[in-house]
């Protein structure tokens, strides 16, 4: 029986730390429709202008949400590794280890500020990206989730090997 400082998570097995699926903003015409949204700024009485086209494209805006929750994709953070999931079954896309984890940059594009979104780009030490996340809600939170994930991954990491370090120099047993 191994000790676990989390619950239900521990050095040898992979858990899920959290799921984001991606807003409508993450596509071209998601984006286009958040550009067509923000085009407008004149307020009438308070609301803007904008909001209008909102409610007029709102039958295309929720079938297009619902596309994206059926044939996109859900991104996945786990204690070892970020992943791209298809968005109904269990097909994995895509993944990069959190070891190979150097910066996470934001990017927002303009038809995504409507939505409160933006791409995600994670990259390498070098600068090279491993992966892209698009269009994914509160972006900065889930940049904090992955940037605290790889730096406790780190420190677990240097953890074992202390102990690992100790246990091989001063002949302690596992018990």
């Amino acid at each position: 029986m191994t000790t676990q400082a989390i619950a239900g998570v521990s050095p040898e097995s992979e858990a899920v730390v959290t799921t984001e699926y991606p807003s409508i903003a993450a596509g071209g015409l998601g984006q286009l429709l958040g550009q067509l949204y923000d085009s407008i700024p004149i307020r009438i009485f308070g609301p803007k202008v904008s909001y209008i086209f909102a409610l007029l494209t709102a039958p295309v805006a929720i079938l297009l949400y619902f596309a994206t929750k059926i044939f996109g994709e859900r991104y996945v953070l786990t204690n070892r590794q970020i992943q791209i999931w298809s968005a109904r079954g269990g097909r994995k896309i895509a993944s990069a280890s959190l070891d190979d984890v150097g910066a996470v940059e934001i990017e927002q594009h303009p038809g995504q500020v409507f939505y409160r979104a933006a791409d995600l780009r994670i990259k390498k030490p070098t600068g090279e990206t491993l992966i892209r996340l698009r269009g994914v809600p509160d972006a900065g939170g889930l940049r904090n989730a992955i940037l605290r994930t790889v730096e406790s991954r780190r420190l677990v990491a240097s953890s074992l090997s202390r102990i690992a370090a100790r246990r091989w120099c001063c002949g302690w047993s596992q018990s």
